[in-house]
């Protein structure tokens, strides 16, 4: 695993924006050979976005041939509705760069097969061999996409309820009110998100502190959906030093050093 330790959030966007550049422009994706990148929703991608957006107006990255899947979907939620992730992902990114609409693919809330539309998601996965890199945030309880504690290590695409914590998180958005909150969402699985060649985690702030501990240090654990990342051959957690000062002082110094040696 490697943890990169960043002053701050704004620092840690820059970082996460400038490896998937890096990544991207790397593969020389072309229309038959596309880079395939996994895309979470909330606010800890927000400024990577922003960043990203920056270097594609400049020209330091292109996204015409990147094939996308987002992580997860309200049930309930149609698209146009301000708090779906498929407006979140058109407002905060894709309207933004140049991205084929038909290469950006989010999971439907509005289906009527729930079961089907998983596995359809699953097997369009598979149909570009596997992702290339999968970036994620991570909740205060160690939930990676919709993937709440108890969760199997190994799931796949699915119906999940949503625990009270998430959904309190989540109310912010939803004007302070849990009861607007869906109850219910698609999400991908743990083990869709580690099938990933490359899984990077973003991590900003003092609430996510108990989380990265437990992604770096702790036993792995369904209770801790993230720290499967100790499985993963190529894991990436970029937080800050609010989020990494549950770690030890070690084990802070340990990556830290170890990142001044590092070849990107």
């Amino acid at each position: 695993m490697r943890v990169i330790i960043t002053p701050g959030y704004d620092a840690c966007s820059k970082w996460a924006a400038d490896y998937v550049a890096y990544k991207i422009n790397r593969f020389h994706p072309t229309a038959h050979k596309p880079f395939v990148l996994g895309l979470p929703s909330g606010s800890s991608p927000l400024g990577m976005y922003k960043e990203l957006i920056r270097q594609n107006h400049e020209g330091k990255v292109s996204f015409e041939h990147v094939v996308t899947f987002n992580m997860d979907e309200y049930i309930g939620l149609p698209p146009a509705h301000h708090e779906s992730y498929h407006f979140f992902m058109q407002e905060s990114f894709f309207k933004h760069i140049n991205i084929q609409p038909k290469n950006i693919n989010i999971l439907n809330g509005m289906t009527k097969d729930y079961e089907k539309e998983c596995r359809n998601y699953e097997d369009k996965i598979k149909s570009y061999g596997k992702i290339n890199l999968f970036i994620g945030g991570v909740g205060t309880d160690g939930h990676i996409a919709f993937n709440e504690p108890g969760s199997s290590l190994v799931s796949r695409t699915r119906v999940k309820t949503l625990t009270s914590d998430t959904i309190k998180s989540n109310a912010r958005f939803f004007n302070n009110d849990m009861t607007l909150v869906p109850k219910t969402a698609l999400t991908v699985g743990v083990g869709t998100i580690t099938d990933a060649e490359e899984v990077m985690i973003i991590a900003s702030g003092a609430a996510k502190a108990k989380a990265i501990q437990h992604a770096v240090e702790g036993s792995i654990s369904q209770m801790w959906p993230v720290s499967i990342l100790q499985m993963h051959q190529h894991a990436i957690i970029v937080c800050d030093d609010e989020a990494a000062k549950e770690m030890q002082p070690d084990t802070i110094r340990y990556f830290k050093e170890t990142e001044q040696r590092t070849i990107k």
